[in-house]
């Protein structure tokens, strides 16, 4: 086949609905997704593992594995056959067309046309006005489930999937399940704009349940949500209900230990966790909740020794306790790390936790390492630069280093719970100055970032006036206002 062929094959290869054609981007991947496919084979539904393994055969050729790519989608092509009882076509769109992006990768270009043939007969079966796609349930779904397990910025787009295989199909179980989990892990992005009265997960967890009882893992999600909403009792009945169900499942086990811990019970969530890493060992979210309960335990216990008034409290036994614990939780964090390099949350923990430990060097070197990272979201940033702000305040008492992140982070636009912490301590901190000094221009000049920065444009050019009345030379102060009156 020349090469003019092999151009014209893949202008086909293009129209087809696969993980080839879907944007999935390398850079873009969960450091874990491999280890977390390779899991999920073991562990997940045998009705799913097909969407498993296509994923993972795609994780493969990113990796320039095209061998191991092919082997993969032919056990796809294996389950699909062993488990679908009806209408295959439906299932075998996005494997086939798997199969030809392989081939056409591997140079044999017959084979990749052939598989762009059975392609174009199931897209004919199903009476599609295209050759090589058809608007099915099926395609929507499993390319919703790719984008969901993929990474944390493919979540609004897997959303749009699931929702597009509903209209099709708005009874199907793990299209339910999916759209369900996909909105859940919007939320949890952004807990201020999905407050409790904006809360649409609730309502969608309890249908997928209903539809999907064997889905214990949303049963678990549908607990925490309930949890979240101040309703805890209900929650637990799901999350007891599901370990009776799935005991050693350890997707499962790690949002039962998260609820257990959310609830103070701590000692629970470690048992659950334990059980899940001797089943997923190389789990960096179970490395990340191992940390997070020794955490909460070493928090708790100095609370409990600052209120404790016995002169006869074990002051040297408590204090070794909780270097203990601080050393636990490195651990563990230390761990999160090297397994996920890409997740911030939990570099931000570490950075938190050497403070603890009075291991400052160590400490300001994981904050660099975070600030420099790229591709980082405007949560993810707030979330950097508040704590980061927080760390150059109240530890190594600079006061102009903390204006200056905090104020990074009430830049960045997402209206999160961090931001809303950056504009709190901005607050303090302008207040601070004018009660030291009611004549300091700065704090004037804070006062007017703050109200720009929301949208307050006459209560900013009045704070910037004031400002100015103390420091006229002021270029920052003379500019803002222009810019204000501008836009007025």
């Amino acid at each position: 086949m020349g090469e003019i062929s092999k151009n014209s094959l893949k202008s086909k290869l293009l129209q087809l609905e696969c993980h080839f054609t879907w944007g999935l981007q390398k850079d873009d991947a969960d450091d874990d997704l491999e280890d977390r496919l390779y899991d999920q084979t073991e562990f997940i539904f045998p009705d799913c593992k097909s969407m498993v393994y296509n994923l993972l055969a795609y994780v493969k050729h990113l990796k320039g594995d095209n061998d191991e790519a092919l082997a993969n989608v032919k056990k796809a092509e294996e389950l699909v056959q062993e488990v679908q009882v009806d209408d295959i076509n439906k299932k075998m769109i996005t494997t086939y067309g798997n199969y030809a992006w392989i081939y056409y990768h591997m140079n044999q270009l017959e084979n990749a046309d052939t598989y762009l043939g059975k392609v174009e007969s199931i897209c004919r079966v199903l009476s599609s006005r295209s050759r090589y796609t058809a608007p099915i349930s099926d395609v929507y779904g499993e390319q919703g489930w790719a984008l969901l397990k993929f990474c944390g910025q493919y979540y609004e787009k897997a959303k749009e999937c699931f929702q597009k295989a509903l209209e099709k199909d708005p009874e199907g179980p793990e299209w339910n399940s999916g759209y369900a989990t996909a909105v859940y892990r919007l939320e949890g992005f952004n807990h201020r704009r999905f407050a409790p009265e904006n809360c649409e997960s609730l309502e969608l967890l309890r249908r997928a349940v209903k539809l999907n009882p064997k889905d214990t893992v949303v049963m678990a999600l549908l607990g925490l949500k309930l949890q979240q909403m101040n309703q805890s009792k209900e929650g637990e009945k799901y999350i007891k209900e599901a370990l009776q169900k799935t005991p050693n499942l350890p997707y499962l086990l790690r949002y039962a230990a998260m609820f257990y811990r959310r609830q103070g019970l701590v000692d629970e969530s470690l048992k659950l966790l334990k059980r899940a890493v001797t089943l997923t060992p190389t789990s960096g979210f179970l490395q990340h909740q191992l940390g997070l309960c020794y955490r909460k335990k070493m928090i708790e216990l100095k609370k409990s020794t600052r209120n404790s008034k016995s002169k006869y409290y074990p002051k040297d036994d408590v204090s070794k306790q909780i270097q203990e614990l601080i050393r636990c939780t490195i651990y563990h964090f230390e761990l999160v790390v090297d397994l996920k390099p890409k997740f911030v949350l939990a570099k931000i923990d570490l950075a938190n936790m050497y403070v603890e430990a009075n291991q400052h060097d160590k400490a300001e070197e994981m904050y660099q390492k975070v600030l420099a990272m790229e591709k980082t979201t405007d949560e993810e940033k707030q979330h950097i630069y508040s704590n980061y702000a927080r760390y150059q305040e109240f530890q190594r008492k600079s006061e102009s280093e903390a204006i200056r992140y905090y104020t990074a982070g009430l830049r960045c636009k997402s209206d999160s719970y961090e931001r809303k912490n950056c504009q709190t301590a901005l607050q303090r901190l302008a207040d601070r100055k004018l009660v030291r000094n009611g004549a300091d221009a700065s704090g004037f000049g804070i006062l007017g970032l703050i109200h720009q920065l929301n949208g307050e444009k006459k209560e900013a050019i009045e704070c910037y006036e004031r400002a100015i009345e103390l420091d006229p030379d002021n270029e920052e102060y003379l500019s803002a206002i222009c810019d204000l009156r501008l836009t007025i």
